[in-house]
């Protein structure tokens, strides 16, 4: 079980959707509650009665310090993905409610199973915010008492993360001139999305208090979900979304394989105590998986970092081989990311991830380098379908790196061509000396780092990587840490979160074409059209564009309407006008127009909008009647 716990001034919330079958009845209609304790809640894999009791009388003794005795129960299930059955959890919701309300707790609840909104405003005081997890072997009865718990021991946490929340840092922006600008007295006018991301990375509070709209787009599509089988943060992949994430991982593979990235495949698993490692996991902030195996203690990688490094170490390279550009797309890396944050695509415990070291000769080799990679991660997500009015820049360096290479970090900022959020150290204490991260501001106003790079100043000493120079003699690289694209997954949830932003404002959400699982339906008045029907999706398959048919029972207008609801960018209906004449009539998502054309002209459009992105072919049957359905 797992709670979060807020006091609040008031919280006004409303029943929008019913989420599963099971789904209370409930009105929908808006309820305001002030001066309350806030409680949502995740009912877990083998939570019990007795569990639900122990959390109740925690909040009993939480309510006496606050002097409050009003809470509310708010169901609330992206706190976890290791969620008990529904019914079960519905049954302990229940439980909680009515042993508050038998200990003299005035105590109210949200309907179970709805997607809702709300809003709610949490108190200032250092107890106002509070996270609290409970496991099965945390309650036991008379009967158990005797029997031996083990003990849940948490992985060693390092010494750069716990120096994240605490390390001074002043906060700047930096203008396209090159110049810093105190935050405190930056105008952000016109400047909404900079602002909001500025405001998230100094707060720096990661935990989610609302479901993020990417999540039930991503069930409804059937692209992903959350697999509770596994621990959280480790999601299933259905047909559409493993091919979306395949085309993905190919196309930023051929463009790392375009800048001239060698691509290499190493480990996922390594030894905690080897000197390098073990040093360096002190050094990079994140947490780790930790696993023995025999009478080794090994950790799951959370990059490519280890392997690539460690293959550096025993490669031999002189200085006119450099830069020398080593790549990995990690499926997976690991980073044992808090619970209360994980959620959906956006913050993942399992995730895809392109990685790509740069081993530069000096900091000059390294700055140029640096640039060309610059201007590669912004043309990647472009091509990928998220622009610079997606996401904000964060950099980080010290004061003395600033002062020392003004010009350099004046033209990234012109390059970007808007201001950036500058995170400035009096002192070094990463292992960088310069880091940025392109950013996805996302439709709760929270931010998620998509590409990034960094020169590394420290790790070619630790591991011991050298190259040989002009005089034959041997000197420590720079290394640059570049991942293009982000992790795959977050670019999906970028996707999603900017589909549902369109949606907001009037335009058609939709997947950029390349990407789209099924990017032309075929919809047959009636089945003596079935055979003509067929010849145009051959037709259309040849030239590697993915085209299915809707073969189905149910009416015409329920088959489009059930098209445009999966997202489908152009839909054609064939009848036996259009097969007399030979001019379709094709419904075009993006413009929400039909224009009509032959099946060539059909043919030549689709092929140039996905010229020179990597095709596969259709995840799912060409006929919707024989596919089976993923999502409840």
């Amino acid at each position: 079980m797992r709670i979060l716990q807020l006091h609040s001034n008031f919280i006004v919330y409303k029943p929008v959707e019913k989420e599963i079958n099971i789904a209370e009845e409930s009105k929908k209609e808006e309820t305001r509650l002030e001066e309350i304790v806030v409680l949502f809640t995740a009912i877990e894999e083998g939570d019990s009665d007795a569990l639900s009791k122990k959390a109740i009388d925690d909040v009993r003794a939480f309510l006496g310090k606050l002097k409050v005795n009003r809470i509310l129960i708010y169901p609330f299930a992206h706190l976890s993905s290791n969620l008990s059955q529904p019914s079960l959890a519905l049954s302990i919701i229940k439980d909680m409610e009515g042993y508050a309300k038998a200990n003299g707790i005035e105590t109210f609840r949200a309907p179970f199973g709805w997607n809702k909104q709300f809003t709610i405003s949490i108190k200032g005081h250092p107890l106002a915010e509070q996270a609290r997890s409970y496991a099965s072997n945390q309650v036991t009865t008379a009967s158990q008492a005797s029997l031996p718990i083990e003990s849940n021991k948490e992985a060693p946490v390092s010494a750069a993360l716990k120096a994240e929340d605490t390390l001074k840092s002043y906060w700047h922006i930096l203008q396209t001139d090159g110049l810093l600008v105190p935050i405190e007295g930056y105008k952000f006018k016109g400047k909404s999305n900079l602002q909001k991301f500025s405001q998230y990375e100094i707060k720096k509070t990661r935990a989610v208090t609302q479901m993020p709209p990417h999540v039930p787009l991503m069930k409804r599509l059937e692209i992903a979900d959350y697999e509770p089988g596994s621990d959280p943060g480790n999601i299933r992949w259905y047909p559409k979304g493993r091919m979306m994430k395949a085309l993905l991982e190919q196309y930023v593979s051929m463009r790392i394989a375009q800048y001239g990235g060698m691509e290499v495949e190493t480990p996922i698993m390594y030894d905690f105590n080897h000197p390098s490692l073990s040093s360096y996991l002190n050094r990079f902030p994140a947490r780790q998986y930790v696993l023995k195996s025999e009478d080794k203690e090994l950790f799951l990688r959370f990059a490519a970092c280890f392997g690539q490094f460690l293959m550096a170490h025993d490669a031999q390279f002189s200085y006119k081989q450099m830069p020398v550009k080593l790549y990995e797309l990690t499926r997976y890396s690991f980073r044992r990311e808090k619970s209360g944050e994980v959620v959906g695509l956006k913050r993942l415990r399992a995730f895809t991830m392109p990685d790509c070291h740069a081993f530069c000769t000096d900091l000059e080799q390294a700055k140029k380098e640096f640039i060309i990679r610059f201007d590669l991660c912004i043309d990647v997500l472009e091509n990928i379908g998220l622009i610079k009015d997606d996401y904000e820049i964060a950099m980080r360096f010290t004061k003395d790196f600033y002062t020392e290479n003004k010009d350099f970090i004046k033209n990234l900022a012109q390059k970007f061509g808007k201001p950036i959020l500058a995170e400035v150290w009096n002192e070094r204490f990463f292992y960088f000396a310069l880091k940025w991260d392109i950013n996805f501001v996302d439709n709760q106003n929270k931010a998620a780092a998509l590409s990034t790079d960094q020169i590394d100043v420290e790790n070619a000493k630790r591991y011991d990587i050298t190259y040989v120079d002009e005089k034959g003699e041997k000197q420590y690289p720079l290394i640059l840490h570049c991942s293009p694209s982000g992790a795959l997954e977050r670019d999906i949830y970028a996707l999603l979160e900017k589909a549902y932003r369109d949606q907001m404002t009037g335009k058609p959400p939709m997947l950029p074409l390349w990407l789209s699982p099924t990017q032309v339906r075929l919809i047959p008045i009636s089945d003596k059209f079935l055979n003509k029907v067929e010849e145009f999706a051959q037709q259309i398959t040849n030239h590697c564009i993915r085209v299915d048919i809707d073969d189905s029972s149910a009416t015409l207008q329920k088959k489009i309407r059930e098209a445009e609801q999966e997202w489908v960018p152009y839909i054609i209906v064939v009848g036996e006008k259009e097969i007399e004449s030979g001019m379709l009539s094709v419904r075009v998502r993006e413009e929400k127009k039909q224009e009509p054309m032959t099946i060539q002209q059909f043919i030549i459009k689709i092929s140039e909008k996905i010229s020179g992105k990597p095709f596969k072919p259709l995840p799912l049957p060409m006929y919707v009647s024989k596919r089976p359905q993923f999502h409840g």
